[in-house]
């Protein structure tokens, strides 16, 4: 039997309990505020390129659709596998980056997008979905996934039987009303958490919902809480089964008197929002430690060495510009020759050197430079942000 209406999957918010869920949503603002504050605008935006990779990669690994870290690099410089299914996955796997971009500028901008509407929950879809050609977003069962649609057929996942397809609008003209307004901030991610399990729930797509409520979440912590810095992507594939036991356990009918007042189990939904909660200052707390200034100038310092072994041109004396570069941002060329204490000609051969291998990066011929991060220097700089990154990719993956 199908859900067909909406006061089947009630509680949207939990009522009990939440003295647990403050401190851990006080911890989380502070401390996105604080890791927002120590890194340079420049750097900020460096970073958060490359996790908008790393999330494409996190995300579609969850759905069991994932693709090397290489592969990806490759397809940002438009270089494709001979083989179609890794061409395909690197197609997926940009349409993320491309769509998580988009939603970050909407965001910024202020337009008329909220991540709780029905008309931004589709569009999130659309904005994933239209940089697939046809045949990319056919299924295997030949249906096309059609950008910005409801699903037209009704589904199971697992043991959880989504609502009928029909009542998709009802059920989200609900959530809209119940996620979409201001509420206190010491509840604001307890209700971003709370709509992440219920997107799930309602499942309103033919295929990327898990997908789409990602991408959604990473929209309602954008501006307030990530930046782009930290990744609420990475910690669910980091712990999958946790992510996908605790979405499951929501979706579970009422316990008992003792459990709400709605068809559905407030403690499962109350236990959600304390894993994801619990993820985000994972996160958080992993970015601080990552991006740690005195450790890094040992990290930069240990890549010039290593690369020196290697490549001639890369000399040691490229560590306190390219330290600069991470924490203080951009330079011209001449101020990071002159930081070198090389002279003109050898120091010109190092700054062309680390521009070709993407230690270093620039805008145009003449422009300034800033700190690079190609991904096969993740594995000093970040050893452990990205780690598959460092793997060789094979014919597979």
């Amino acid at each position: 039997m199908f859900y067909t209406s909406p006061n089947q999957f009630e509680p949207l918010m939990p009522e009990k309990g939440l003295d647990e869920l403050y401190p851990l949503n006080k911890s989380i603002l502070e401390s996105s505020l604080k890791l927002s504050a120590e890194i340079h605008p420049v750097t900020a935006q460096t970073l958060a390129k490359l996790l908008r990779s790393m999330n494409s990669y996190y995300s579609n690994k969850i759905e069991g659709h994932s693709t090397h870290p290489v592969n990806i690099d490759r397809g940002l410089h438009k270089d494709f596998s001979h083989q179609p299914k890794i061409a395909k996955l690197q197609r997926l796997a940009l349409a993320h980056i491309k769509a998580e971009e988009e939603i970050e500028a909407w965001v910024r901008s202020g337009e008329n997008f909220s991540p709780f509407t029905k008309a931004g929950i589709c569009r999130i879809h659309e904005a994933l979905y239209d940089k697939l050609s046809i045949k990319d977003r056919t299924t295997e069962d030949g249906r096309v996934i059609e950008p910005g649609n409801w699903r037209d057929v009704e589904v199971e996942v697992g043991r959880h039987v989504a609502p009928a397809f029909k009542s998709i609008p009802a059920f989200l003209d609900r959530y809209e009303l119940v996620y979409n307004k201001n509420i206190p901030a010491d509840k604001q991610l307890i209700k971003i958490a709370c709509a992440h399990q219920r997107l799930t729930w309602i499942h309103p797509f033919l295929d990327g919902n898990g997908r789409v409520a990602r991408l959604a979440s990473h929209a309602a912590l954008y501006r307030d809480y990530t930046s782009g810095l930290w990744s609420i992507c990475r910690g669910l594939a980091r712990t999958q089964h946790s992510y996908y036991a605790n979405l499951e356990s929501a979706d579970e009918p009422r316990r008992g008197d003792l459990d709400g007042r709605g068809n559905l189990t407030e403690e499962g939904l109350r236990n959600f929002c304390q894993y994801f909660l619990k993820v985000c200052l994972d996160q958080i707390q992993f970015m601080h430690k990552t991006l740690n200034f005195d450790d890094m100038r040992k990290r930069i310092r240990a890549l010039i060495i290593y690369r020196s072994q290697f490549d001639k041109k890369i000399r040691i004396e490229a560590e306190l510009p390219l330290y600069f570069l991470f924490t203080s941002g951009p330079l011209t060329r001449a101020e990071f020759k002159q930081m070198t204490g090389l002279g003109d000609k050898v120091a010109q051969t190092l700054l062309s050197q680390l521009l070709k291998t993407g230690l270093v990066e620039s805008d145009s011929p003449l422009g300034t430079v800033r700190f690079g991060m190609p991904l096969d220097a993740l594995q000093f700089y970040f050893p452990d942000l990205y780690p598959e990154a460092a793997t060789r990719a094979d014919d597979s993956t």
